[in-house]
């Protein structure tokens, strides 16, 4: 198939190296503009902009698709479909209605279950045991097109870091599936019932609540793992928390219950086992309990 692709993070580059190794002509790619990064802040292509570069496959990067122009230019493709996966950017009707079989969306959870901005966040947060991978023909609504696929994956205990790396490829080898008999391949229409829309992370978020159960300290630590990353400060210090454990013991909440940074939870409690320190690499909490001495009774914020 003549294919356009769309996409911006790390998350869609399985997808568009899965379309090139199934023999699909990949004609052109869109992503997001280079931003400013690094402490030089400059402009660096986005995960799929550079992967598309190192297979020779033309790159557009437009800030809308509101210019009539820009429209324009992506119907004069002609491409049989268009395959998006976390692009980033709102797409008009009439970019949604120029490729022959319409735009197609990766979606990394179970529709409608979460649509919107972070679905794999949500997902973790709210304890889903099992999240997955929707393909759907895209409409102009958020994430409400009819589904042409679904694979399912158990959550576990997973990072969202993890399982963004596991849906993402889960979605490659679903949308080239969808392809490779898209003329036959019936739309369904999503459930009506069981909608959630996932709202884009506020960093605010990622600190951790103490006053909630220690499942929920748990979730919050692997929703934001890797990034933004959960945290809690002490003496104007902020400390990111990449991993933690259970513990079996009650205290008041936000408090330490020992020397080893047992932290009291609204019940339970939870111990970090990966940490970091601004400005430091993550490290074991050992490691951290070597240069930093957090005594029973210290209140964490």
């Amino acid at each position: 198939m003549r294919v356009i692709f769309m996409g911006t993070p790390e998350f869609a580059v399985p997808t568009l190296n899965a379309l090139v190794i199934a023999g699909h002509d990949v004609v052109c790619v869109y992503s997001q503009p280079p931003r400013p990064a690094g402490r030089g802040k400059q402009l660096l292509a986005s995960p799929v902009h550079r992967a598309a570069e190192l297979r020779g496959i033309p790159v557009r990067t437009p800030h809308t698709f509101r210019d009539l122009d820009r429209q324009a230019e992506f119907a004069a493709l002609e491409a049989d479909v268009a395959v998006v996966a976390a692009y980033g950017l709102i797409l008009p009707q009439p970019v949604l209605d120029a490729p022959r079989y319409g735009c197609l969306n990766v979606h990394a959870s179970l529709l409608p279950r979460w649509r919107g901005a972070a679905p794999i966040h949500r997902a973790i947060l709210a304890g889903d045991p099992v999240t997955g991978v929707t393909i759907m023909k895209m409409e102009a609504g958020l994430d409400t097109g009819p589904m042409l696929a679904i694979a399912r994956t158990l959550i576990d205990d997973k990072t969202a870091g993890e399982l963004a790396e596991e849906l993402s490829g889960i979605g490659a080898t679903l949308m080239v599936e969808v392809l490779a008999d898209l003329e036959t391949r019936r739309a369904e229409p999503q459930p009506e019932l069981g909608v959630n829309y996932a709202r884009k992370i506020d960093k605010a978020e990622s600190r951790l609540d103490f006053s909630r159960a220690a499942e929920h300290v748990a979730r919050q630590v692997r929703a934001f793992a890797p990034v933004p990353g959960a945290f809690f400060e002490l003496d104007g210090e902020r400390y990111r928390v990449l991993k933690v454990e259970l513990a079996n013991r009650d205290g008041k909440a936000g408090l330490t219950l020992d020397d080893r940074l047992t932290i009291a939870c609204g019940h339970g409690a939870v111990r970090p086992v990966l940490i970091q320190r601004a400005g430091r690499p993550v490290m074991g909490i050992d490691e951290l309990l070597r240069g930093r001495t957090f005594p029973s009774g210290t209140k964490l914020a």
